[in-house]
Formats: C-alpha cells, structure tokens, sequence
C-alpha cells in the first residue's frame, strides 16, 4: 500500500482510470485538463503517448502547488494509423469496421510527478488486441449504447458488450482500459523514493 504523506492527483475526466486508480486502494483527488490531443503523422505512438501525458502534465501543475500528480493518454493503432476517439457515430461506426476481424495495439502513456522532489517518470505500455469478425448489427447496435464514444478506437475492452469484440490480447489488460496498472504501481514507488 503506498502512503506518501503527499495528496495524489489524477490529472484525467476517464471515470475509468479513476476506478483503476481505486483499485490500487490509493486515496486521490481528480481534475481535469483541456488539452488539444494533437496527433502528429508520422510520430511514433510511443513518443505521442508520452508527449500527450507530458502536455497534460505541464498544464496539471499549472494547478497543484504540491502532491503527487498522475496524468495518461490512450491511443489505439492499427496498421501505423493513430485511431483516437470518434467524433461522431458514422465515425465510430468506421473504426469499429476497420477493427474487426484484425489485431491493433493499445499504447497509454502515463507520467507521474513529485512537486517536493521535482522527479517526474514518463512511461508507456503496448498491449496487442484481436477482434473477431464483427457483423453490422451489433456494431451498431453497440454504438446505440453510447459507449464507443469517449473512447480511443471507439470500444471499451471492459464494457459489457464491446468485451465480446475481443477475441485475444498479449499484454497488459489495465492497459488496454486506461492504466497499465502494474507498471504504473512500480513507478509510484520509484517516485516515492528520497
């Protein structure tokens, strides 16, 4: 159990990483940051991952004076293609079709930063996921639902209906939900020391 005498912040709106983080057993607070998730052609996903969760650091700490903040991005790729998150329906209905039937990998970028130490760790996590052949009716039907659409590669691998497009993954479950746990657990402690 981690206990640093310090506040904790998650810097993030994804109700998700909030229930990760819950799991943890931490004790948080959370805000969030507006920031233009922009998407360079051509960059690596882990170099954007990382930048974007650098981004929405600096504009976190524009906010705490001191504590331990945590902020994170997810992206899905698929072939070198970033797939963020649908803008609307019939784009959603787009990425759910090029996803189905095929294997893409989820990378989040995650930074942690001490404001008494100044140390500040930036990491990432891929996970590999397979879709089995998705048929039209329930591609529509789940995006009825609403779900796909705060989310990168417009599913949610823990929702009750988009875990059944999920056929396979090699990797880090919590990952591919918003928080590679385990890797972000080790760097907390890492954080932590003096």
């Amino acid at each position: 159990m981690i206990n640093s005498g310090l506040q904790i912040f998650l810097a993030s709106k994804s109700p998700r990483r909030r229930k990760l983080l819950k799991q943890l057993g931490l004790n948080f607070k959370t805000f969030s940051v507006d920031l233009d998730e922009e998407i360079f052609d051509g960059e690596h996903p882990i170099k954007t991952v990382k930048r974007l969760a650098n981004q929405k650091m600096d504009a976190a700490l524009e906010r705490i004076e001191e504590g331990i903040v945590i902020t994170a991005d997810t992206i899905v790729v698929l072939q070198k293609e970033i797939i963020g998150k649908p803008e609307n329906e019939k784009y959603a209905e787009k990425i759910l079709n090029k996803l189905s039937g095929k294997t893409h990998s989820v990378y989040t970028g995650f930074s942690i930063h001490n404001t008494k130490t100044k140390k500040r760790i930036t990491d990432y996590a891929k996970t590999e996921v397979t879709f089995r052949k998705l048929n039209r009716t329930e591609i529509l039907d789940y995006i009825k639902s609403g779900s796909p659409m705060d989310k990168a590669g417009a599913y949610g691998i823990q929702d009750d209906f988009g875990a059944v497009f999920v056929s396979k993954i090699n990797g880090c479950y919590y990952n591919v939900v918003g928080l590679p746990l385990n890797k972000l657990y080790s760097r907390l402690l890492k954080i932590l020391e003096t």
